[in-house]
């Protein structure tokens, strides 16, 4: 005789627990390692092997990574880099699907998603930008034609594993991407934090350690380098995606297509020559960012200066200090509102304004397009000859280190 209480019982305990029966604790690790695992798939296939090309994966990851994101994510790969490759091609332009420098902070925020979304239902935008991603029956026939059945079903095997509170894991799932991804990456990302590189928008990077977002909380270092597969440069930052890559080229689950070049240090020679400026060029933002390190020092040197003397109030003190900030950026990026106090801390210091003139006399070096090859080494050649009779020590080492340059 069938013990219906007992049936009850059962239905309702599975209800409430599920089968796994799992306590609080379990439910989160878990929910945080499917979680993690779903940032991974979006920073390691969808971004950096789909969007960029800068990872070849095996079939074996990329198919698990495919599906994976139609469980937890329903985005479709084609659609994603469309939208991501038009964010880079036209970056904090009318144009840019999700900039918060054209649609604000809070747009990106709250509705960063629907942005993401109404993009990618542009038929101009897929034609032009999702080229190249996969087309076989699989992603014709599941995962782009029942998108949104990936994310249900993910719903029921949440609530078959852990009762009631599946529902909870499942909404958090559906959160991840559009908070992290979203919000803080293509909001937070091109607005608050720190800039290695004077990249040609204003991306930053949001932390050092890239491990909540797979490596991504490095975007100023993506932007600068956006097809490496590799978001570190400095030895202070880890990204947990590179690791992962690294991880499964070791076992020939992947191969890194290319990685952030390094400047190379060889020989001093006597002159800079054609070979000492293609150097520079190819790695004229780290060539570039070791000077703003020099700026920023002699920054700090005049603001020593003025402590020395007792002089810490006052227009000259609160002029450098805001020059140590600002002063080794480009221009144009440089808040109008400190511009003046630039020029008075320059005013004050010879030093200063010379390191200032040269830097932008250096960057000429890439950005006049109207020059012949043979000139921008006779400019290159001045510039290094300038610098080391400039009387100022971190000129002349920087000049020496230029002449030392290989490609």
């Amino acid at each position: 005789m069938i013990d219906f209480q007992a049936v009850i019982d059962a239905l309702v305990n599975w209800g409430a627990n599920g089968v796994l029966n799992a306590s609080g604790w379990t439910v989160l690790a878990v929910t945080l390692v499917m979680t993690h695992l779903t940032i991974c798939s979006v920073t390691i296939f969808l971004h950096r092997a789909q969007a960029h090309r800068a990872v070849d994966l095996h079939a074996i990851p990329s198919h698990f990574f495919r599906f994976w994101l139609w469980l937890t994510t329903g985005m479709v790969t084609k659609e994603f880099v469309a939208v991501h490759r038009k964010h880079h091609a036209k970056c904090e332009t009318p144009e840019d699907p999700h900039s918060p420098q054209t649609r604000g902070l809070k747009a990106l925020l709250l509705t960063g998603v629907e942005l993401y979304r109404a993009e990618s239902k542009i038929p101009e935008t897929l034609a032009k930008y999702g080229h190249n991603t996969p087309n076989d029956w699989i992603e014709r026939n599941l995962y782009t034609r029942f998108s949104w059945q990936g994310v249900a079903l993910m719903m029921i095997i949440n609530l078959t594993l852990f009762g009631a509170i599946g529902l909870t894991v499942w909404a958090v799932q559906m959160a991840w991407i559009p908070v992290m991804a979203t919000g803080i990456i293509n909001g937070i990302g091109h607005y608050y934090g720190y800039r290695n590189f004077e990249a040609p928008d204003a991306s930053t990077n949001v932390s050092p350690w890239g491990i909540l977002i797979g490596g991504e909380e490095l975007h100023n270092n993506h932007h600068t380098y956006p097809t490496s597969a590799k978001f570190s440069v400095k030895p202070f930052e880890f990204d947990i995606g590179w690791m992962y890559i690294r991880s499964m080229e070791m076992v020939g689950l992947a191969k890194a297509r290319k990685t952030p070049p390094q400047l190379i240090l060889g020989e001093l020679k006597a002159v800079a020559d054609a070979r000492t400026l293609e150097a520079i060029i190819a790695n004229r933002y780290e060539v570039m960012a070791n000077y703003a390190t020099e700026l920023r020092r002699a920054c700090a040197g005049e603001v020593a200066r003025l402590k020395a003397q007792g002089s810490t109030a006052g227009k000259a003190w609160s002029d450098l200090r805001v020059a140590e900030r600002w002063l080794h950026r480009d221009a144009e990026k440089i808040p109008a509102n400190v511009r003046a106090a630039l020029e008075n801390a320059m005013a004050q210091s010879p030093s200063l304004q010379k390191l200032v003139t040269m830097r932008e006399e250096l960057r000429q070096l890439w950005t006049r397009t109207n020059v012949s090859a043979e000139q921008l080494v006779a400019d290159l050649q001045d510039w290094c000859r300038r610098a080391e009779d400039s009387g100022i020590a971190a000129l002349r080492e920087f000049s020496l280190q230029l002449r030392a340059a290989r490609a």
